[in-house]
């Protein structure tokens, strides 16, 4: 699965270690120091792999598979074949990407190209302050009063606007642009992002559209994830928050003044209207709309392709354009169903069912 051209081979990680990581449950009988050096899917996997089953839709695929073990929950433990060590844990998931990072740690970020050659072909200037472990790749530039902390990588052609503050153990992928913000700790951002730049503010009227001066900031806070291509705004005359832990999938477009949560999901191409706020653990599906001025409330779920235009209470989930209740939702789907089949019938001189 991972080839050796992009990450090297990972060292064996000894079953024991892997259950402790995982807290997984150790098997009965001697195996504690059986080695795994490879993952893989079910389909695929060999004697040597792990594996794991998270998805019910799989378990056939669990059930002919040859892995070596395999991390699946209590429910599914007895549908694991007998070639293969049974994993028990809690969250199969969460338990295999704890594996993968400890057998492909330089997946964790975006890969370094050419430090040792980078501040020579970059541009800092004279007023930004570098602390020690700053890792540079080639044609890198920085503005004046900018500054980035210890263990921080920023990939080629990035531009770190002036004043912009990077906190230390992020990584700023290749072509991101950054202005205007203030970034924390262990920041993920990915190539072709675009932080900082103007909100779309404009004071409409029949003379014209005048421009609004954008004099916020963007806050992202520690431990954020944010994909390529995506786009965030600085705020106009208060800032764009991007709360502690959120993920930010690609190509998604948070205008000014938006606040997201903590640990908040954000899925690709997604759009945010100005000034609404999004709570904490909430999730949005792949391309949902939200309208401005509004509160989507903690941990509630909006379906993807949904177009929100009022508030949402927390914890509740929403779907549909205009949203609505998931219940209420489906009704309407249901509704919608049978109304054109009455009118397919009707156009056929039947009778209604």
């Amino acid at each position: 699965m991972a080839g050796p051209h992009f990450f090297p081979a990972p060292a064996p990680l000894r079953l024991d270690d892997i259950c402790a990581a995982t807290g997984a449950r150790l098997p009965d009988g001697d195996h504690a120091g059986l080695t795994f050096a490879a993952v893989a899917p079910l389909d695929r996997a060999g004697p040597h792999d792990i594996s794991f089953l998270e998805n019910p839709k799989y378990i056939d695929a669990l059930r002919a598979s040859r892995a070596g073990a395999c991390l699946v929950a209590p429910r599914y433990a007895d549908k694991v074949p007998p070639t293969t060590l049974a994993l028990v844990v809690a969250e199969p998931y969460v338990a295999f990407a704890r594996v993968l990072a400890l057998l492909y740690p330089q997946a964790m970020r975006p890969a370094t190209l050419l430090p040792q050659e980078g501040r020579a072909a970059s541009f800092i200037h004279a007023e930004a302050r570098l602390e020690d472990g700053v890792v540079l790749d080639p044609c890198v530039v920085i503005g004046a009063g900018a500054e980035i902390g210890a263990g921080t990588h920023i990939g080629a052609h990035a531009v770190i606007g002036a004043g912009v503050r990077i906190g230390r153990d992020c990584s700023i992928g290749a072509h991101t642009t950054l202005s205007h913000a203030l970034v924390g700790n262990n920041v993920i951002i990915h190539p072709g992002t675009r932080i900082g730049q103007d909100g779309f503010g404009f004071a409409m009227g029949p003379g014209g559209h005048l421009k609004v001066p954008q004099v916020g900031r963007v806050i992202i806070q520690d431990h954020v994830e944010i994909g390529a291509n995506s786009t965030i705004d600085r705020g106009a005359i208060r800032d764009t928050v991007i709360g502690e832990g959120a993920k930010i999938d690609n190509l998604v477009q948070i205008a000014h003044n938006v606040v997201i949560g903590r640990h908040a999901v954000i899925v690709a191409q997604s759009g945010i209207s100005g000034s609404t706020e999004i709570g904490d653990f909430a999730a949005l599906g792949g391309q949902a709309g939200i309208t401005g001025h509004l509160r989507i409330g903690a941990g509630a779920q909006i379906a993807a392709q949904s177009g929100v235009m009022t508030d949402v209470p927390a914890r509740e989930r929403w779907g549909g354009s205009p949203a609505r209740p998931m219940r209420e939702w489906f009704r309407t789907l249901l509704g919608i169903e049978q109304l054109l089949k009455q009118k397919a019938d009707e156009s056929k001189g039947k009778e209604p069912e």
